[in-house]
């Protein structure tokens, strides 16, 4: 199996890669992983990988144009655009790691040792253009309801959750049905250790109350069209009582698709 990691600080991974079960996988060939800068996938001499949001907020977000590159050069061929989207192949998963994503569990890790390659987006800043989630990724993950500063640490950890589902790699395959959250466990054992979420995006209050029930409304930079993908025309307009209008129903929207769980504990 193979894991590809788009980030911005691939040394990072040097450590964690270096111990423990995804060493011996790795010494075994059971998997491979390879970290690609992000920023070779930029055009000008700062090698910018971020901007201001349309519509005002704070923080910057991740711009569409080197997530789809890099993807693309991962995948060795396009993934279209607008008028005519390629397909992904069926074997491979394109993970955005993201605090407004579907919960990640061990049945998504069961999945996930399955497929042939897994490629991860490590998002920073506020987040990613909300393209990216939409028409590159394949699907949108979070690991847990708090916040850290990027994805990288949650890849890490996906990584280990899938590798010790794959054959070999435990050397005792019992142990892995045996395990918390397996389909052999009916109630957790021993300690769990949950990581942060990715990209320093919070959770966003978007009641009055501060309750904090819905996910972070969707993010877009420039530019205002990316192939054939335009930014929603109320970000530009500069009407700032229609910008947060549209926050809040975009982001009921994204909470009922990936967490509905939020909604039910409101």
């Amino acid at each position: 199996m193979r894991f590809d990691l788009i980030t911005i600080f691939p040394e990072f991974f040097a450590g964690p890669l270096e111990h423990g079960i995804v060493r011996r996988a790795r010494e075994a060939g059971l998997m491979e992983v390879r970290a690609q800068d992000l920023r070779e996938f930029t055009k000008d001499r700062h090698r910018t990988v971020d901007d201001r949001p349309f519509g005002g907020g704070e923080g910057m977000v991740m711009k569409p144009e080197p997530l789809f590159e890099a993807v693309e050069s991962l995948l060795g061929h396009g993934v279209g655009d607008v008028t005519e989207p390629a397909a992904r192949p069926s074997d491979t998963a394109i993970v955005l790691l993201s605090a407004a994503g579907k919960r990640f569990t061990q049945e998504t890790a069961r999945r996930y040792a399955g497929l042939e390659r897994i490629i991860f987006i490590c998002g920073r800043y506020e987040g990613v253009d909300e393209r990216v989630a939409e028409h590159l990724a394949t699907e949108e993950i979070s690991v847990g309801d708090f916040v850290l500063s990027g994805g990288e640490l949650p890849a890490m950890l996906v990584i280990d959750a899938v590798t010790r589902l794959l054959p070999g790699a435990l050397g005792n395959e019992a142990s892995s049905q045996n395990e918390s959250f397996s389909a052999g466990s009916s109630l957790p054992t021993g300690a769990q250790y949950i990581a942060p979420l990715p990209e320093g995006a919070e959770h966003r209050a978007a009641d009055d109350d501060g309750n904090g029930v819905l996910l972070d409304y969707p993010h877009y930079t420039r530019p205002a069209e990316f192939r054939g993908w335009a930014v929603p025309e109320v970000l530009i307009g500069g009407n700032h009582a229609e910008v947060a209008k549209w926050r809040r129903a975009a982001a009921l929207a994204k909470t009922r698709r990936n967490r509905p769980d939020l909604l039910l504990r409101a």
